[in-house]
C-alpha cells in the first residue's frame, strides 16, 4: 500500500511540474511578443437551430449576414483591447479559408496532420515575420439531448414542459508565433450569461421569443454583439492577452 501511495503521489508530483513548466514556458512566449496581427475568420453566417426531445423537433440553417460585418467588429474590439499590451498592425487574410476548417485541433485527425490553422496562417496572412497572429475562429457546443450548435446564432430548445430561446456566441482563440508557427496557446471562450436551465460551453444567454418578424434581425444581431462585447474582454484577459503590460 506504501509503495501504492508513493507512485501515485510521485505521478501527481510529475503531473504538476509538467502542468508549471507548461505554464512557465507559454507566460515567457507571451511576454517576448510586441506585434500582433489579428485574424476572425467566424463565417458570414448565422445558425438557427431548433432542437427537442425527438429528431422530428431538430433542424438547423444558415442564414447569411454579410452586412453584419461581424469578423470586422471582433477584430476592432480585439484591436481596441489589446493594443495597451501589443502593437498590433493590420493583417491580409483569405477569411473564407479560415473559416471554412470545420474541426477543432483536438479531434485524431488533426492530433495527426497538425492544427490547420498553423498552415493557413504560414501560407496565406501578409504580411509575415510579425511576433504572433491572434486567430479567431468558431467553436461548437452541446445543446439539450445532443444537438450540436455552432458559432453566432440562435436556438430554440423544445422540451414538455417550456421552450427556451438562446442565443449564442460560440468561438475560440488561437496565438500562434509568428516565427515558428507553433500554437502558444489555446482557449475556448468560457461561458457567459449561462442559466441553471440550458447550458452551452461558451457565452450564451437566453431571451424570450424567437426572433420573427421586420425587427428581428437587428435585435439578434444586437444580442450577439452584446456577448462578444463581453465575452471577449473576459477570454482575452484570462489569456493575458488584453490588459496593461
Amino acid at each position: 500500500m506504501r509503495k501504492i501511495t508513493l507512485c501515485v503521489g510521485l505521478a501527481i508530483a510529475s503531473a504538476s511540474l509538467s502542468a508549471a513548466a507548461a505554464f512557465e514556458t507559454r507566460a515567457t512566449r507571451l511576454q517576448a511578443i510586441k506585434t500582433v496581427g489579428i485574424i476572425s475568420a467566424m463565417g458570414d453566417e448565422i445558425s438557427m437551430t431548433r432542437a427537442g426531445l425527438t429528431p422530428l423537433n431538430n433542424r438547423i440553417e444558415s442564414v447569411p449576414v454579410q452586412s453584419w460585418k461581424l469578423d470586422d467588429l471582433i477584430v476592432q474590439q480585439a484591436t481596441a483591447l489589446m493594443s495597451r499590451r501589443f502593437q498590433v498592425q493590420t493583417v491580409g487574410y483569405p477569411r473564407g479559408a479560415f473559416a471554412a476548417v470545420k474541426e477543432s485541433a483536438i479531434g485524431p485527425v488533426n492530433l495527426a496532420r497538425g492544427d490547420p490553422f498553423k498552415v493557413l496562417v504560414r501560407r496565406n496572412v501578409l504580411p509575415q515575420g510579425l511576433d504572433a497572429y491572434i486567430v479567431i475562429t468558431r467553436a461548437k457546443s452541446t445543446l439539450g439531448t445532443g444537438r450540436k450548435v455552432e458559432g453566432l446564432g440562435f436556438a430554440q430548445y423544445r422540451t414538455l414542459l417550456a421552450s427556451y430561446g438562446i442565443v449564442h456566441a460560440l468561438y475560440e482563440v488561437r496565438v500562434i508565433d509568428g516565427k515558428t508557427f507553433d500554437v502558444i496557446d489555446k482557449r475556448a471562450a468560457s461561458p457567459l450569461g449561462n442559466t441553471e436551465m440550458i447550458r452551452l460551453a461558451g457565452p450564451s444567454r437566453t431571451v424570450e421569443g424567437t426572433f420573427e418578424g421586420a425587427d428581428s434581425g437587428e435585435q439578434l444581431r444586437a444580442a450577439i454583439v452584446d456577448l462578444l462585447t463581453r465575452s471577449l474582454s473576459v477570454t482575452l484577459t484570462d489569456m493575458h492577452l488584453a490588459g496593461a503590460p
